[in-house]
């Protein structure tokens, strides 16, 4: 039998992550978002002093050739960049990302300064992330080449061995080729291996390494039903009828930034101070106005 080909949603939902997940793209999307009116180019600048021209020219040409961002030149002097219609049409998409990232990935703990009866009172609780953070450290987890489709295999198998995840995941390649990305995502926490004994008539008893999502791995389900939205042009409002990623019962109890070890995010960004608010609550959904942890900090990471 023919090997299983990636359908088109897949392909679709893979190719938008793909566009969306160059470092700052994140960053300048929300901030855009954020503004009621476009902005010209050193407004947009001084709310990301972080960036250099040679990083934010880049990014607002490459989001202008995705058309997500429309520059408009007024007069010579006079340009001034905004979001286009599939620009904000994309927004519940890094929403959706920055609250798996904040629900999930995890978080140093710090000292926070907590009201309580009247009291002031020094927690450990873990740091607020800034959502656009949030949205481009998710990214960086699922963007990688083969994830998407190993994940969605996952979530339509169940449960699947390396050599059946491989040949449906990454019908083209090798069968070593599956190991090196499914290793990652059990170290990034979002797959788990389980052992049993393959007690089949024509078979020796031997044990069998079955792969499945964990519940961070399950809780992408918003993530990719916005993003399969997206992608083939529909209106969100049509996102929960996504016929695979259906939301899971994920235990209400499940603290926040405790269920990924995102090791990657803290070894690949240079860490930048944040200022952190006196009572950090759980962001389960981005605003504008959580763009930033304070209205002068950067990233995070």
């Amino acid at each position: 039998m023919a090997a299983a080909r990636p359908s088109t949603a897949l392909s679709r939902a893979t190719e938008t992550l793909e566009m969306i997940v160059p470092r700052w793209s994140v960053w300048v999307l929300m901030t855009l978002a954020s503004q009621p009116e476009a902005l010209r180019y050193s407004d947009l600048k001084s709310r990301l002093p972080w960036l250099a021209d040679g990083q934010l020219h880049p990014r607002l040409r490459t989001l202008g050739e995705a058309g997500l961002v429309e520059r408009t030149a007024l007069s010579r002097l006079h340009v001034t960049y905004g979001l286009t219609d599939r620009g904000r049409d994309l927004l519940p998409v890094l929403e959706a990302l920055a609250a798996w990232g904040d629900q999930c990935l995890e978080k140093k703990l710090v000292e926070t300064k907590v009201v309580k009866d009247g009291k002031t009172t020094v927690e450990m609780r873990p740091e607020r992330i800034p959502a656009a953070q949030n949205a481009e450290d998710a990214l960086s987890l699922i963007s990688r080449r083969h994830t998407t489709a190993l994940l969605w295999t996952l979530k339509l198998r169940g449960t699947a061995t390396m050599a059946a995840l491989r040949q449906e995941a990454m019908p083209d390649l090798v069968e070593s080729s599956v190991y090196t990305p499914v290793y990652r995502l059990i170290e990034d926490g979002l797959v788990a291996a389980s052992r049993s004994a393959d007690t089949s008539p024509d078979v020796q008893v031997e044990e069998v390494v079955r792969l499945h999502l964990t519940m961070a791995g399950e809780a992408l389900a918003p993530v990719y039903r916005a993003v399969s939205a997206w992608a083939a042009g529909r209106s969100q409002a049509d996102a929960n009828a996504h016929p695979l990623w259906v939301t899971p019962g994920l235990p209400a109890s499940a603290r926040a930034g405790q269920w990924t070890a995102h090791r990657a995010r803290q070894a690949a960004r240079p860490a930048v101070p944040v200022a952190q608010p006196p009572v950090p609550v759980p962001a389960m959904a981005w605003k504008p106005a959580e763009l930033f942890s304070t209205p002068t900090t950067g990233p995070c990471r």
